[in-house]
């Protein structure tokens, strides 16, 4: 039997053993023999041995020469061969130049420009979450915040620049950790002072370059903008950061021969990095990738810096652009996961690396150092934590991205899945079948529970591991077979939670045609203290919600609520998701404008019960709000120096 790699191929069979008479090649170079005729070793035991020398424990069979004795009639396990070859060494780190022309660094913004969206205010333990789970994905640099905003955000980057930014894996890799700034000494102080604990700290600082923001925003000249990021970018540099990067806000509008000009003094200055942003995405990408071009032909000295670019999404054209931009020139990337971000949005990191992998040696053998295993997992913690959804749709990630309905695709996947899939699942991280056979119900124990969480990507001990069980137990008692997506809103519900303030004691609504709905309900503050109260409304939730308002006595506005089911049937679990806005809330500096901002709150929970899943939703957003609120009076207000810019605008009113 002989078989081959090519991009057609996709799967082979070897029942529940691989025998072969010859040299199986792995994708890290790996090589294991065994004599003619003779069962090499267990599927499973295969990618056991392998996940120890690799990060992506993937088969990769390039060859099986001289016949084996197995049947081939009687196969009915397939072994996975990516399509797509192995990934390559990530090239040494230099602030401002790569050793490799073809390698896209991958600069992620998803705990800074993605938290700016309505809602997606994460906690300092979430924020950490990500973070590990950015540096699994493998991006070069994580810009952590802007820790100008408030204490409370310095602290949360200080704390991921010596957790993540120190933890060195086998193959050396360590991201670098960013921290935004305007323009000012007091943000670039605030933001060495978080990043500077990192192995490889990097100092991220912006001014707006068009016409209409200097203008109307700055009320500067040009003169005056030059000198600005000029002295600003020396003086982070002064500090002893070796890396630092310069944006000038809204280049997609700006002038170009201003831009190469005040591109040629940062550069002389100091910066490492140019980012060119599309700050209110107005570009298209035949225009963004002639920008970069242009910048890239005509800016004194940058031969000695790394073109980046930020692409926002409002025309939709995003992900287009950034990839316009990285065919023209720039060598990093900044994306959020999901494409979450200010207004409609950042590049989605998934869509970016995915077209590079997938069609980078059409655009010139570009290629990142992302396992790109982990991507699922990254954006499921991200949409969980943040309540932003994906949609169905969504390219890579969305729910219905593998899923074919149609009978004619149905039956081109039967026959071979390159015909209506140019990835494959596996590609991303994506599993759905359990291949030791486990099914979780009530019998199972904690040992196949932890199993089949490891499965998924979690790995959990201790007390967490004994609180997701406790929670499994609860729910296998009312439903007969597990899915993977109950056990991932359980995993979510149970431990990625905010510090609870208030947890739900008890709660009893009474509903119906016949008369008012009420609801009585018992919290549990944070001393163990029990308080109850009762309330009428319009139906269940909302009487639930008043008796919650009456214990918490916090004004707050509700401004969004869903329910979903997790799976299909009518003994699924139902998740939660709400919006509220505190009407004398955390109100932290926008990073853009100055401005302090009316933050809002999301919170999720997952139950059988839907009122229950419901009130335990609200207490989550509320037990966000009231950490961040707690946090920021215990804290010192952050100095910022609006010497660039006009005085900050008066608080929003609610």
């Amino acid at each position: 039997m002989s078989i081959s790699s090519s991009p057609n191929f996709s799967h082979f069979t070897a029942a529940n053993t691989i025998s072969t008479a010859n040299t199986i090649s792995t994708a890290n170079s790996t090589t294991i023999s065994t004599a003619n005729s003779t069962t090499l070793f267990p599927r499973a035991y295969a990618l056991s041995l392998l996940s120890r020398t690799s990060r992506n424990p993937t088969l990769y069979i390039i060859s099986v020469s001289k016949p084996t004795h197995f049947p081939i009639s009687n196969t009915r396990s397939w072994v996975y061969c990516s399509s797509h070859p192995p990934r390559r060494q990530r090239p040494e780190y230099i602030p401002n130049r790569i050793p490799d022309p073809n390698y896209v660094r991958i600069f992620d913004t998803t705990l800074r420009d993605g938290e700016q969206s309505p809602g997606a205010a994460m906690n300092p333990k979430q924020k950490l979450e990500i973070a590990r789970k950015l540096a699994r994905l493998g991006v070069d640099i994580i810009e952590a915040g802007f820790p100008a905003a408030s204490n409370a955000d310095l602290e949360a980057v200080k704390m991921i620049a010596m957790e993540v930014g120190n933890a060195v894996d086998e193959e050396g890799y360590v991201p670098v950790i960013c921290g935004l700034s305007r323009c000012n000494k007091n943000d670039i102080d605030a933001a060495w002072e978080a990043v500077k604990y990192a192995k490889k700290p990097r100092i991220h600082t912006f001014i707006a370059t068009s016409e209409i923001h200097m203008e109307h925003k700055l009320n500067k000249t040009r003169e005056e903008v030059v000198e600005i990021a000029r002295s600003m970018v020396g003086y982070a540099r002064s500090l002893g950061c070796d890396d630092v990067e310069f944006s000038p806000e809204d280049a997609g509008r700006s002038d170009r021969e201003f831009l190469y000009h005040i591109l040629g003094e940062v550069i002389k200055a100091g910066a490492t990095t140019l980012n060119i942003p599309d700050t209110v995405g107005y570009t298209v990408p035949n225009e963004f990738g002639q920008l970069i071009a242009d910048i890239k032909s005509n800016t004194p000295g940058i031969e000695n810096a790394i073109i980046s670019t930020h692409c926002q999404n409002d025309l939709g054209l995003s992900t287009a652009n950034t990839v316009a931009g990285a065919c023209a020139g720039a060598r990093q990337l900044e994306v959020t996961i999901n494409g979450i971000g200010e207004r409609a949005g950042n590049a989605s990191l998934e869509e970016v690396v995915m077209i590079l992998k997938c069609r980078g040696q059409s655009l010139g053998g570009l290629y990142t150092g992302l396992w790109t295993e982990y991507i699922v997992m990254a954006s499921k913690m991200v949409a969980e934590y943040t309540g932003l959804l994906v949609q169905p749709h969504k390219a890579i990630v969305g729910a219905n991205a593998f899923k074919h309905e149609s009978g004619i695709h149905q039956h081109g996947m039967l026959k071979h899945k390159g015909t209506y899939e140019i990835m494959s699942p596996d590609d991303i991280g994506l599993h759905r079948e359990d291949e030791s056979g486990l099914v979780l119900g009530k019998l199972s124990g904690r040992h196949a529970l932890q199993k089949r969480l490891e499965q998924l990507g979690y790995y959990f001990k201790g007390k967490e591991l004994d609180d997701i069980f406790k929670r499994f137990k609860t729910v296998a008692e009312k439903k007969k077979h597990i899915l993977d997506e109950d056990i991932e809103a359980l995993v979510v519900d149970t431990v990625f939670q905010p510090e609870s303030i208030w947890s739900l004691g008890d709660v009893q609504v009474t509903c119906g045609t016949l008369g008012l709905s009420t609801a009585t309900v018992k919290l549990i503050d944070a001393d163990g203290k029990e308080q109850v109260a009762c309330s009428v409304g319009t139906g269940p939730v909302d009487s639930a919600y008043k008796a919650v308002d009456l214990i918490v006595q916090v004004p707050v506005t509700l401004l969004e609520y869903s329910l979903s089911a997790v799976t299909e049937g009518i003994d699924a679990i139902a998740t939660t998701r709400v919006l509220i806005r505190g009407e004398d809330g955390y109100m932290p500096t926008h990073a853009s404008t100055g401005e302090p901002v009316r933050t809002t709150f999301s919170g999720s929970a997952s139950e059988m019960d839907i009122v229950v899943s419901s009130v335990r939703a609200y207490l989550s957003a509320l037990n966000k709000m009231l950490g961040f609120k707690k946090k920021a009076e215990a804290s010192p207000k952050v100095e910022t120096d609006s010497s660039y810019a006009p005085a900050p605008a008066p608080a929003l009113s609610s």
